[in-house]
């Protein structure tokens, strides 16, 4: 019973890691790394994005041009040490998300059964057990570096910048909620995803035909083709995972720690034999691990569906429906755990044992806890996973900084406001000449916040933060102006198309000028990212990412406010 309490809290594990952090990767910013960025001076002829927008501003400013462009140099070489912090972070969590699925792939049918055959195989062919030991060791080595290559390899077809456009391009948010549905339905029974019969004997042939380090290496392959019904779907969604973030390195990475923890059992079976004696025996409870991962599977594709919906601006996959089809999810399979719905290569359940109960407990719980959702209850648990609170059709109370005070001179209709939707309690621009010109003239400084309708943590952000009540405060303080890096339907005006050498592209769309303009200007590439600036558009404090400490984040709010009001007095 205690090992399958043990192994059934890992999957548990595994619920918790997709629900609550989306494979762990909603607790860092959604960026794509500087390495390949071609940075050009503040005010030089490639700058064209500023030099058309703040043309009156670098008039006023001529006289303190040169410490103009020193400060804004320095900042955006913070804001680039800023962002290889986050990037390790993504890639540390990354990294635990592929060790967690590949211990789930572990506990697949198609690789539990295989570890005692496997292990007697070595110990008979070695010939004595420390033989067997080198033998396991080279043969875990093998898995790792076979399901490393793979990550290389997506890294080396797509590179960053093609991480980056999977992440926001609604085609390819779309492509992955298909296969992720795909590996649903695999899990289920429906069928199994397998490759070629002719490529899988060609290799286990070369397992059983060769000696020595080659003849190991293909037998770590062959485990690797053989078992691809099972890891299939994960792997899928592991990679899935990693592009999205648009990290260079995040593919291999989490190829890294999957193949880690896939292959450490097969190691620790062959030095410790009492590991493999400890081991709890095959049986249906194997094929329930799949079934409750394709809930699962199920359950994280409706992510990639909402980011399609948003960047495409369909507005029918809303936030109550989200919520509606996880809730049904979720209750399903708790009604799975306790046995009353069966698929086709279930086992008999003559009774619930204690740990399905209680799994079954949870399922149930985490189906309830949603339910507010559906009256405008943040849900907090779902904050960037779920569609963001503005697509709520009601929303039974208002949150704190709903009621914040707004300008009586805030105009009633801004540009763009037909295609973005405001966050609740604020009054944001979409565009940012419309807004510095606002700025000036009811003298606040700009808070520009560069987001993006597939960002996950933006949507955090919003959802989970921004509704506190002294954080909604201080943002109305500021002149909010949201420009968006992935909006891909409004054209700019031929006046404003330039190409960008950061981009390597034309700026003809205005998710591009917007993306165009935060690297030239303020270094980064990475969303969330908050500038607090004044009029001419040079930062009061160090740009940020994502914060999601309430407290913490509104403290750096009202420090850019100080600055703000320092220099607008500073005789005093």
């Amino acid at each position: 019973m205690k090992k399958t309490l043990l192994i059934l809290s890992l999957f548990f594990l595994f619920v918790v890691t997709i629900t609550g952090h989306g494979f762990a990767a909603t607790q860092v910013q959604d960026s794509t790394g500087t390495d390949d960025l071609v940075f050009t001076e503040v005010g030089s002829a490639q700058d064209s994005a500023v030099n058309n927008m703040v043309k009156d501003t670098v008039k006023k400013d001529a006289i303190a041009q040169s410490a103009t462009v020193d400060h804004a140099q320095d900042k955006s070489a913070t804001a680039v040490l800023s962002d290889e912090a986050d990037h390790k972070k993504t890639l540390w969590q990354t990294f635990i998300a592929g060790l967690v699925g590949g211990f789930l792939a572990f506990l697949m049918p198609c690789i539990f059964p295989m570890v005692p055959l496997t292990i007697s195989y070595f110990t008979k062919r070695a010939g004595s057990k420390n033989k067997g030991i080198g033998q396991a060791i080279i043969y875990g080595l093998s898995i790792i570096v076979i399901y490393v290559a793979f990550g290389l390899l997506i890294t080396v077809l797509f590179g960053s910048a093609g991480l980056n456009a999977l992440s926001s391009s609604g085609l390819f948010n779309f492509f992955f909620f298909i296969l992720l549905v795909v590996f649903a339905i695999s899990f289920f029974g429906a069928f199994e995803i397998t490759l070629p019969s002719s490529f899988v004997n060609k290799i286990d042939n070369k397992a059983d035909n060769s000696k020595g380090l080659g003849g190991i290496f293909f037998m770590a392959a062959s485990l690797a083709l053989v078992s691809f019904s099972c890891t299939g779907p994960i792997i899928g969604t592991l990679l899935v995972d990693a592009s999205s973030k648009g990290e260079l390195l995040a593919p291999a990475v989490g190829m890294f720690g999957f193949s880690l923890a896939l292959a450490l059992p097969f190691t620790l079976s062959a030095i410790f034999p009492g590991f493999l004696s400890s081991m709890p025996k095959s049986g249906g409870w194997l094929n329930s691990v799949k079934v409750c991962l394709g809930f699962l599977e199920l359950a994280l594709a409706l992510k990639f569906l909402s980011a399609a919906d948003l960047v495409w601006h369909w507005e029918w996959f809303d936030r109550e429906v989200f919520l509606v089809v996880w809730i049904v999810i979720f209750f399903l399979m708790g009604i799975y755990l306790l046995g009353k719905l069966k698929f086709s290569h279930d086992s008999d359940l003559p009774y619930v044992s204690v740990p399905r109960l209680f799994l079954a407990i949870l399922s149930f719980s985490f189906a309830i806890y949603m339910v507010p959702g559906l009256w405008g209850a943040p849900v907090s648990v779902l904050s960037g996973l779920a569609p963001p609170m503005n697509t709520q059709d009601f929303i039974l109370n208002g949150n704190g900084s709903s009621q914040s005070k707004v300008d009586t001179e805030f105009p009633s209709k801004v540009k763009y406001d037909d295609v973005f939707k405001k966050p609740i309690g604020f009054t944001p621009f979409f565009d940012l000449e419309e807004g510095l010109a606002y700025a000036k003239k009811v003298n606040k400084p700009v808070m520009i916040d560069f987001t993006g309708w597939a960002c996950v943590n933006c949507r955090k952000m919003e959802d989970k933060v921004w509704i506190d009540a002294e954080v909604g405060r201080v943002i109305n303080e500021y002149v909010l102006i949201q420009l968006y890096v992935d909006e891909r339907k409004i054209k700019m005006p031929k006046e404003k198309v330039h190409y960008s050498e950061i981009l390597r592209t034309t700026t003809d769309d205005l998710g591009k000028w917007n993306g165009d303009f935060q690297a030239t200007k303020y270094g980064s590439n990475s969303q969330p990212f908050y500038v607090l600036a004044g009029h001419d558009l040079i930062p009061l404090v160090k740009p940020q990412g994502a914060i999601f400490d309430a407290k913490e984040y509104a403290a750096y709010l009202r420090s850019g406010l100080d600055k703000f009001k320092q220099a607008e007095k500073p005789n005093e």
